[in-house]
């Protein structure tokens, strides 16, 4: 019986879900979000965006009347973000384990994720093309902007979406519109580059002169024994 059965064997009535708190929860989605913007950490996710033209990638509102794969095939051509795919298609394997016999039998690399407001036919456009995932931008979910928690995923944006952030999410001037009292979280540090930080002229004039003579402590033996 290839491997027979589990021993207690794991129940569908699990606690597999955990109250976060809704302050934690957005301040993970700003930072997420935030991350899709810096071209070094959407790269340090295997992501293959040498060639696109800008990061994050915004598009016009044209591309959420598309209806067909063959149009959406040759968007993501002409961005230069077909060869993100490419590497999906190259990804696609086996999965090691028992995953095999549980309808989990191939694993493959996630591709763009392109993010919308209005559905006017582009999940019909973009659905059937490996590795994409859809979003709308009233909608946004945590688990496919930072998937297994990594943040820096290569996102497509409509330019209504991209848009429609500071309203959902406010600025730090603005505080948002469907959200009561929340404004984006604050940097605490205006910047964070530590080494030019502490390489500068006023903490150097502040801080002692390093100590280059090193005193060393003789070990003190018992000489009734050594």
């Amino acid at each position: 019986c290839r491997g027979g059965r589990m021993f207690a064997p794991t129940k569908t009535w699990r606690r597999w879900h955990r109250r976060i708190n809704v302050n934690q929860r957005r301040y993970a989605i700003t930072s997420s979000i935030a991350a899709t913007g810096v071209p070094a950490l959407v790269m340090s996710k295997g992501h293959r965006i040498e060639e696109t033209p800008e990061v994050p990638l915004v598009l016009s509102d044209k591309i959420q009347e598309m209806k067909k794969t063959k149009e959406a095939v040759g968007v993501l051509r002409k961005l230069k973000a077909w060869s993100d795919i490419e590497k999906v298609k190259n990804s696609r394997r086996f999965r090691a384990g028992v995953g095999k016999m549980r309808n989990r039998r191939r694993i493959q690399r996630r591709g763009p994720l392109v993010i919308y407001d209005q559905d006017n036919g582009i999940t019909r456009a973009f659905r059937n093309i490996p590795g994409i995932t859809l979003l709308n931008v009233s909608r946004l979910n945590l688990l496919k902007i930072a998937p297994g928690g990594h943040v820096g995923r290569f996102c497509i944006w409509t330019e209504s979406a991209f848009k429609k952030l500071d309203a959902l999410y406010g600025t730090w001037g603005k505080p948002s519109e469907s959200k009561k009292n929340y404004n984006l979280p604050m940097h605490k540090m205006s910047n964070t580059d530590l080494s030019r930080l502490l390489k500068s002229e006023e903490i150097q004039n502040a801080i002692r002169p390093a100590k280059m003579l090193k005193h060393r402590h003789v070990m003190k033996k018992n000489p009734l024994k050594n």
